[in-house]
C-alpha cells in the first residue's frame, strides 16, 4: 500500500521534478520546494483534512535552498516528519560527473550556485545540506544511468504499484561504470570465469544459454552463488519483520554483460519464490531484447 504522504529530496539535477509531475500525473496532490520549517504545519492539514480525501496522496518536494546544516532546530523538526508512520522519503541522486555533465549540458543555474563558487562547489555544499535526508530515506534511487523514462518506469514500480511487504529490486552493474550507490548489499561476480575472453560469447550476455553453461561447467560458479544466495536467504527475514520497506541487491562484474546478469537472474528466480514482487533490473546490459 503506497503511503499518504511522500516526500522527494536528493540533489539537484537527479530527476526530483521529474518525479514529482509523475506523482502528480497519478493522481497525487504535489509541492515543491516547500519550506522545511512549513512541513510540520503542511502534514497536519493534509492528512487531517478531509478535502484532500479526493488525492491518491501527497507529495511533497524538498531541496537545499531552503536548507542549512546549521539551523539545528529546523533540521530536528524536519526528522520528525521524516519519521512520520505513513510516511514514504525518497532520496535521488547521481554521481558527481553526471549532475556536472546534466547541468552543463541544459546550461541551467544550480540552486546553491553564487558569485564566489563554482558549479562542482556548489553540488559538494549541496550534498552536505542534505545528508540527514539521505540517511533517513526509506528508497534511495541511484539516477546516474537512468534515462527519464527509466526513472518514471521506476518510481511507477517501487512506489505506485508496490505491494504490502519488503520491496525487493535485485539488479546487475558495470564495476568499471562505478558502484550504484543506491544499493544495500553489492556483491562482486568478478571471480566467476569471464565469458568475455571465450569469442563466441563475448556478444552474449548472461540471459542466453551458451553463457549459462559456459558458467555453470566451473564448479567455482556454483560455489560463488551459494554463498550469495545462503547470505540473501538468511537476511531477508530480518528485513522483512523490521520497518524496512525496500531492498536493493546489486550484482557486479566488469562489465555488466554475463557474470554479473547471469547471478542477477538466478537469485531473481530463487527470491520470487518467497517475494512475489522481486522486481530484476540490469543497470548496463547492452541488448536488442527486452530483460
Amino acid at each position: 500500500m503506497t503511503p499518504r504522504l511522500i516526500i522527494i529530496s536528493g540533489s539537484s539535477g537527479a530527476g526530483k521534478s521529474s518525479a514529482l509531475r509523475l506523482l502528480e500525473d497519478e493522481g497525487y496532490y504535489c509541492v515543491d520546494n516547500l519550506p522545511p520549517r512549513m512541513m510540520a504545519d503542511f502534514a497536519r492539514e493534509v492528512l487531517q483534512h478531509r478535502d484532500y480525501d479526493r488525492f491518491k496522496g501527497i507529495a511533497v518536494c524538498i531541496d537545499a535552498r531552503a536548507m542549512s546544516p546549521e539551523r539545528e532546530g529546523e533540521t530536528n523538526s524536519l526528522q520528525e516528519i521524516l519519521k512520520t508512520k505513513d510516511s514514504l522519503v525518497i532520496f535521488l541522486d547521481a554521481q558527481p560527473h553526471i549532475l556536472l555533465k546534466r547541468f552543463s549540458e541544459t546550461r541551467r543555474r544550480h540552486p546553491l550556485a553564487g558569485p564566489n563558487n563554482s558549479l562542482p562547489e556548489a553540488i559538494s555544499r549541496e550534498r552536505r545540506h542534505l545528508e540527514f535526508i539521505a540517511a533517513q530515506a526509506d528508497l534511495l534511487i541511484d539516477t546516474t544511468d537512468l534515462s527519464p523514462r527509466d526513472l518514471r518506469d521506476a518510481i511507477t514500480r517501487r512506489v505506485i504499484e508496490r505491494r504490502d511487504g519488503l520491496s525487493i529490486m535485485i539488479e546487475s552493474f558495470a564495476f568499471k561504470k562505478g558502484m550504484p550507490t543506491d544499493a544495500d548489499f553489492v556483491f562482486d561476480a568478478r571471480g566467476l570465469s569471464n565469458p568475455y575472453w571465450e569469442e563466441p560469447l563475448r556478444h552474449l550476455s548472461g540471459i542466453d544459454d551458451p553463457v549459462k553453461l559456459f558458467l555453470e561447467s566451473d564448479p567455482k560458479t556454483l560455489t560463488i552463488y551459494n554463498r550469495i544466495k545462503t547470505f540473501i536467504s538468511e537476511t531477508l527475514p530480518d528485513f522483512n519483520q523490521s520497518d524496512r520497506s525496500y531492498l536493493t541487491i546489486a550484482i557486479g562484474c566488469t562489465g555488466g554483460q554475463h557474470r554479473s546478469v547471469y547471478v542477477a537472474e538466478r537469485l531473481h528466480a530463487d527470491v520470487l519464490k518467497d517475494y512475489p514482487a522481486t522486481q530484476l533490473r540490469h543497470r548496463h546490459l547492452i541488448t536488442s531484447e527486452p530483460s
